[in-house]
């Protein structure tokens, strides 16, 4: 079997592509080269990256070789990436990415190169329905390292052809296997959160990204009295509580972002939690789940899920009941659902519903 291992030069898929070549797969390596042209060396998909997948590749005596994703990766991750926090959204390009880059472009990509699957360093499993013949997605082993929040938009013909190699591992178990192969990466320390913002940079990154994005505007009371100025609708999120300069008896967190007026709203701890959201551009990995199946939902990555009752909308639209108030639903993040470990589908999170004071 043909595989071609995305190889991000970290300990994950480098582990990945090692544990196909000891199987007796027939391996290559390939890494995405993303971010930016002229831009940060340490930049997922920077020079770095780069040179650790091919040591790794030599090391493991497989084919390597770079894809150049860049122009694709700014016009589908990057650029959607800026115009959401222009809307006053937070958005997740991990799942943009994964959607539309590694599954996508990427995968036909293996395809031109005659391999038949694509394998990845993700720590999420792969499982076939024996009565449906449906693949199922499925959390990763390991639940600190769980990666499946990030590929609900994964497609029965995706699945059908992708690989989880350390899906089934514990990270502390990858670096193991790592060191007693010998891999220059064993230690390497876990990758940014986003890999086209340096040092987790967003303001800095944004503001050289966004041609205005350091515009002024009021802080709003939920009463409407102005509080105070922030330094730019981008450099905040729902639920922020520090760098808002704004001196207070109890703490404030933000509870609205208004692009059309260029305003945040803050308030008390108590307005940032919602009972029910609405989500849009809904998928499901293995069709529409019964309506009496009790499922729960991550409103952000490493959220624990909780029970949700689900009431289809206009437009494909879905509204997401919560069974206990959910701290900071933040528009433009991902809703996923889930079923025990298995990975159901998910959704764009549109607006907040529901913000009585729920704190007990």
């Amino acid at each position: 079997m043909k595989v071609l291992v995305a190889m991000s030069g970290g300990v994950d898929s480098s582990v990945a592509a090692a544990r196909l070549k000891q199987a007796g797969h027939e391996v290559i390596g390939a890494t995405m080269q993303l971010w930016p042209r002229g831009g940060p060396d340490e930049a997922g998909g920077g020079l770095s990256a780069i040179e650790d997948a091919r040591k790794v590749a030599r090391l493991l005596d497989i084919p390597h070789s770079v894809i150049d994703l860049r122009d694709i990766f700014h016009r589908t991750v990057i650029a959607d990436f800026c115009r959401e926090y222009r809307r006053g959204r937070t958005p997740n390009p991990c799942v943009r990415c994964n959607q539309l880059i590694k599954f996508g472009v990427l995968r036909e990509k293996a395809a031109e190169l005659g391999a038949e699957f694509i394998a990845t360093g993700h720590h999420a499993r792969i499982e076939r329905d024996g009565a449906s013949g449906q693949y199922l997605l499925k959390r990763g082993a390991d639940r600190q390292k769980d990666q499946s929040y990030f590929l609900y938009t994964l497609t029965q013909a995706q699945l059908k052809n992708t690989l989880f190699p350390v899906g089934h591992l514990t990270k502390s178990k990858v670096r193991e296997l790592a060191a007693a192969l010998g891999l220059p990466v064993a230690a390497k320390p876990e990758s940014q959160e986003i890999c086209f913002v340096p040092d987790d940079d967003y303001p800095a990154f944004l503001r050289d990204a966004v041609p205005g994005a350091a515009e002024p505007g009021p802080i709003f009371s939920e009463q409407g009295e102005v509080l105070g100025r922030h330094r730019g609708i981008m450099f905040y999120t729902i639920g922020q509580r520090k760098r808002l300069g704004i001196a207070a008896a109890r703490p404030l967190y933000v509870t609205a972002i208004e692009p059309e007026r260029n305003a945040i709203i803050v308030g008390q701890k108590e307005a940032v939690f919602g009972t029910a959201l609405v989500a849009a551009d809904i998928r499901w990995i293995a069709g529409q789940p019964e309506p009496e199946l009790k499922l729960k939902a991550s409103i952000r990555y490493r959220h624990p899920a909780a029970p949700v009752q689900l009431t289809p909308m206009d437009e494909g639209r879905l509204f997401v009941k919560f069974a206990e108030p959910q701290m900071a639903i933040t528009p433009g993040q991902a809703v996923v659902f889930y079923d025990g470990d298995t990975v159901l589908g998910g959704g764009t999170i549109e607006s907040r519903e529901g913000s009585e004071i729920w704190l007990k």
